[in-house]
């Protein structure tokens, strides 16, 4: 669940708790009993797709939204709360190996399928060689709830201070530091970096989106997804959520209370195309579309060429929709009571549904070569494929 949090209110309870307003329908602060904002019931429809629960294991228990599984190869590596993590095998979910932090953890992991990386609630960074054991800790400037990223000789996190900080794989020295300014409020939600061409990049609080070298930790590029809006904090509170996407040339992106917007990495950079959206959970692409649900659990494909809304679904509205993966011709969605949705990417269309039980699925959904990795709301992961 999306909540927002204060920057400058540190101390008074009051203050913070004023700040921890849902965005996400169906929760009860500030809002109507006229039934609005109720999830929307599951409704019949014609199975379009035949789906089916592969394997689950547990990993640990709980979830949040600092954990996101990783796919490497044939093996899937995913981190809980109570300071459990692991590797296992893709293909039947079968453990390779799994740890213990020994303390509670905010964010994991990341991982180049030879270092695997967890953060701690103390601000911890936390790194393991490929049979699970201990290689290293530091320490990050603030708490992390953003999963680490692991790759090109460094690990790099996002805390809680806007700052961006590298860390040799092998050491965990720290290499560079970059800080931004933040705005007064900014959104906690699930956000996501991406490694990619020997970069690192990096959604911000404010709707801004960098491009960091990984060796250096200079800024290569910087864009705008969404330019805050309004005369209050709460009006201007814009953030960019879910993992940036890359689509051969074009670089994706979508904030709350923003816009998605599309960059032409081919020519500097430049905006390809922007609409004005809102989402608290992020979006994935295929080789056609862009798909994203709204703050209101709607589920929207724009084209990649040119922005095109072509459809809107809205019979998971209020669901508390998880950023999407795609398979098969499909859009699959988590929600807060712990089903997979799965809409046609033509259409919109509602073609199968999953029960995976163990609460919401606030992680977003992970596409791979076997069907959809989920991590569950009690700390398990599954894979969902076709038969």
């Amino acid at each position: 669940m999306a909540l927002w949090k204060t920057t400058f209110a540190r101390g008074p309870k009051m203050a913070a708790a004023a700040l921890c307003l849902t965005v996400l329908a169906g929760c009860s602060i500030f809002s109507n009993d006229d039934g609005r904002n109720d999830p929307a019931p599951l409704t019949e429809y014609a199975p379009g797709l035949a789906v089916k629960q592969v394997w689950k294991t547990s990993v640990g228990r709980g979830a949040g939204i600092g954990f996101v599984p990783m796919v490497i190869n044939d093996a899937v590596y995913a981190a809980t709360p109570n300071g459990k993590l692991g590797k296992y095998n893709l293909a039947d979910g079968r453990s390779v190996w799994t740890a213990d932090a020994d303390t509670d953890l905010s964010a994991g992991v990341g991982t180049d399928g030879n270092v695997t990386v967890v953060a701690s609630e103390r601000g911890e960074v936390i790194a393991y060689d490929d049979s699970g054991k201990e290689k290293w800790r530091t320490r990050a400037t603030s708490n992390v709830s953003v999963p680490p990223v692991v790759g090109f000789g460094v690990v790099v996190i996002r805390s809680g201070d806007y700052r961006i900080q590298a860390f040799d794989i092998n050491s965990g020295e720290r290499m560079w530091s970059l800080q931004r300014p933040g705005p007064a409020l900014a959104l906690q939600s699930g956000s996501q970096m991406v490694l990619a061409q020997g970069l690192v990049i990096t959604g911000l609080p404010g709707g801004k989106l960098l491009a960091i070298n990984t060796a250096s930790g200079n800024v290569q590029w910087e864009a705008t997804v969404s330019q805050p809006k309004g005369g209050s904090d709460l009006e201007r509170l814009t953030d960019v959520v879910g993992a940036p996407q890359i689509a051969g040339r074009l670089l994706c992106a979508v904030a709350y209370q923003g816009r998605i917007t599309c960059f032409d990495v081919s020519q500097g950079g430049r905006a390809l195309w922007a609409k004005d959206f809102s989402s608290s959970s992020g979006m994935t692409v295929d080789d056609r579309n862009a798909y994203t649900a709204d703050a209101q659990s709607v589920a929207n494909a724009f084209s990649l060429d040119a922005g095109s809304n072509l459809w809107k679904q809205n019979a998971l509205r209020n669901r508390q929709l998880s950023a999407p993966a795609v398979l098969r011709g499909a859009v699959a969605y988590g929600d807060y009571d712990g089903y997979v949705h799965f809409l046609s990417s033509t259409d919109g269309k509602l073609l199968a549904r999953v029960s995976l039980g163990g609460g919401a699925i606030v992680s977003p959904l992970q596409t791979t070569s076997q069907g959809v990795l989920v991590q569950t709301g009690n700390g398990d992961i599954a894979l969902i494929g076709t038969p």
